[in-house]
């Protein structure tokens, strides 16, 4: 698993809306040094994914759609990237060639572990904890 650019951009750009302010992109852009072409790739993103809701027109802006109560990491984390896998083999329809009689090697075994205490703590904290 990779935190790729798009996915901290987008934990910066929730930032700016946890206080429940509604706020034009090129002022959250301002606020986390992100480029204003990138923020509304993502902005979209999140929008499709009922994380942030957007308000069109001269009055304009994003805000959270939801409570930051209701949104964790891993919700934004999978927003970005539709699927969470440490490595490749934990990836569906992965085909290992390590895998003996059908049952994966103890180290797929222990990335599968990891992966799911990892999943367990994005999902731990909500925004309101976190950004506090």
């Amino acid at each position: 698993m990779f935190i790729s650019r798009e996915c901290d951009y987008a934990v910066r750009i929730i930032r700016q809306l946890v206080c429940g302010e509604k706020k034009k992109a090129e002022v959250i852009c301002d606020a986390e040094k992100i480029s204003v072409q990138f923020a509304y790739k993502i902005l979209k993103k999140l929008e499709e994914n009922g994380i942030v809701q957007v308000f069109r027109g001269v009055k304009g802006g994003y805000a959270l759609a939801k409570p930051g109560s209701d949104i964790t990491l891993y919700d934004i984390y999978m927003a970005m990237e539709n699927h969470l896998a440490l490595i490749a083999c934990l990836e569906d329809g992965f085909v290992c060639p390590m895998n003996l009689c059908d049952s994966p090697c103890s180290v797929h075994q222990e990335f599968c572990r990891i992966q799911k205490v990892m999943e367990s703590l994005m999902k731990e904290k909500t925004l309101d904890v976190l950004f506090a």
